[in-house]
Order: C-alpha cells, then structure tokens, then sequence
C-alpha cells in the first residue's frame, strides 16, 4: 500500500464546491474515494498507511455526527477492466451521508481543517473522491 515518495505532494484543499453545489444539497450521496498511500507519512510519523488510520480515527466520528455511515472499505488489488496507467490506487471507501449539504458541512468545518485533514495530507500521494447517487442497490439506504 505504498506509492512513490517522489510524488508531487498533494495539495491541500481540492475540494470542488461548485460541483457539489450543483447537485441537490437534500439528496443522500454514496462518497467513493480512491486513495494512494505515501511510502512515509509527510510528517514522518509512520508510514502513509498510518497517517490515514490517524485521518480515520478522527473522521469516523464527524461522518456519524452527520448521520453519515462508513459502509465498506477495502484494499485495492488490481484494475480488472481499463487503463492501468493511473488507477494503482491502495484503498477504496464507501461513505454514505444522508444529504450532500452533511459532507460539504463535514469537508468545511474548523474541526475537519484542523483535526482531519492533515492526517489526511500527510498520508495521501492521491486522493481522488467521486460524488455518486444511487440507481440501483441490494442494500436500501434509505
């Protein structure tokens, strides 16, 4: 679960509140993220890996603060269908919050800058997250 440490470091904030904006604030959205890990954490605490446990200790309880719900995460092992340049991603998650106006309240709280997201930063080479809504599901979320 390791990238190159000679990565361009991430930036900060990348967060698209116009894009977000544009969808319906009351609607539930399924968050997919796709992370790549530093070999090292940029802080030198650990490894990438590490930084993120540290991100998740803290995010876990905002996203359920927000009636969110972490609904399954797992290693990333190998693209099984695409361009393979690009897609070597370590992680993958499935965050469930019930209104996109609780992730955007969430991602721009004090507390997710202060607290959150530089665990965040300092474990991610990559962090790529997509705004999904549901067209079909075997589990109702709703």
């Amino acid at each position: 679960m390791q990238a190159n440490p000679e990565e361009a470091p991430l930036p900060v904030n990348m967060l698209n509140i116009a894009g977000l904006e544009r969808l319906d604030p009351q609607a539930p959205v399924v968050m997919l993220n796709l992370m790549r890990f530093h070999a090292r954490s940029r802080d030198g605490d650990g490894s990438g890996w590490d930084a993120y446990l540290r991100y998740s200790a803290v995010t876990v309880p905002m996203i359920k603060a927000r009636g969110g719900t972490l609904l399954w995460t797992g290693e990333a092992k190998a693209v099984a269908l695409g361009p393979h340049a690009g897609s070597d991603w370590d992680f993958v998650a499935l965050v469930h919050y019930p209104t996109v106006t609780a992730f955007l309240d969430m991602m721009t709280s004090e507390a997710y800058e202060r607290e959150a997201d530089p665990h965040r930063v300092n474990g991610c080479a990559e962090h790529l997250i997509i705004a999904t809504s549901e067209a079909y599901s075997k589990f109702s979320l709703g």
